[in-house]
């Protein structure tokens, strides 16, 4: 490419800090089309690339110069931090070249290499009994708490979905009872989990002690003085989670609500005779390859090898 065009990244080094050339900035991410919240750690990350290669005094950034930022960001973030960070930098040398801009000088850095495993644990059959069992239903609010919990065990739902969910969501299709959820990262309620009868009875037991709701109002109110009615949030829903398994004797910085979305999986699998496909659709996973994380871990916890080795020497 020509120097005028590779003169061009002098200009939008400093660009996020002093508004130069932020025509270039602003085009990048309108072609990205991110998401706010996605869009918005984008140019965090890219912000962060830019003063460094100012404190450097990279005005013509080569392989080597994003190479080294790589590796000095390894050496003080974690892997998925890391992942993201360089994730955005490839992008933007990829469009900076398919613009004719500059050279994609990041195409062949490699991010980080992750664990694909669940960062949080999962519950027995009888630890979620346990959790269930801690749940005073004796007030709107037990109850409420109740149905969330059980919602979550039973159909593998994630805090962000209980919260958007609205009474008029849940519907029927069939003969199931479902309830239709804003996935993560969509847009609309466009998928639906089905409704095991002991869970609709506990959500109907819930919403019938509130009294009169409209079906657009949240299928779970808050009850706090300042927000009563509301939606709740992701943090109430969390709390929730983890004062029951706390009050089950389960206290541990690797059990949060998610984990109640693991244990669904992983105990589908269990019931269903490790039916990845079936596993995959209950789950809502876009891509099988995460289902088959869940049975790559039971597949190791069944693994006897240990013990028969244990067994040949003692």
């Amino acid at each position: 490419m020509s120097g005028t065009q590779i003169a061009t990244v002098n200009t939008y080094t400093p660009a996020v800090h002093s508004g130069v050339n932020t025509d270039m900035y602003n085009r990048f991410f309108a072609f990205l089309d991110a998401k706010e919240k996605t869009a918005e750690t984008y140019r965090r990350a890219l912000r962060q690339f830019f003063a460094w290669m100012q404190t450097k005094g990279a005005t013509q950034p080569t392989f080597e110069d994003v190479k080294e930022y790589r590796s000095e960001i390894a050496a003080s973030h974690k892997p998925t931090t890391v992942q993201a960070y360089i994730f955005i930098v490839r992008r933007f040398f990829e469009w900076t070249e398919a613009e004719g801009i500059y050279p994609n000088v990041a195409g062949k850095i490699k991010g980080a290499k992750l664990n694909r495993e669940p960062k949080k644990d999962y519950l027995t059959s009888s630890q979620a009994k346990a959790v269930l069992a801690s749940v005073d239903t004796g007030s709107v609010s037990g109850k409420r708490d109740y149905a969330i919990i059980t919602l979550m065990l039973t159909c593998g739902l994630r805090d962000i979905e209980v919260s958007r969910a609205n009474i008029e969501d849940l519907r029927t299709v069939g003969d199931n009872r479902v309830l239709y959820v804003q996935g993560k990262g969509r847009d609309e309620k466009a998928e639906f989990v089905i409704v095991p009868d002991k869970t609709d009875k506990a959500i109907r037991s819930y919403l019938k002690a509130r009294g009169k709701a409209a079906p657009t109002e949240p299928l779970f109110a808050s009850m706090s003085n300042n927000h009563k009615g509301q939606q709740m949030t992701t943090r109430s829903i969390s709390g929730i989670c983890k004062e029951a398994m706390r009050r089950a004797g389960l206290d541990s910085e690797r059990l949060t609500a998610h984990s109640f979305r693991h244990t669904a999986v992983t105990l589908a699998l269990i019931a269903n005779g490790g039916d990845i496909q079936e596993a995959q659709m209950f789950a809502r996973h876009s891509n099988i390859n995460t289902t088959q994380i869940y049975a790559h871990n039971l597949e190791k916890q069944n693994n006897k090898c240990s013990r028969l080795v244990a067994d040949s020497i003692f």
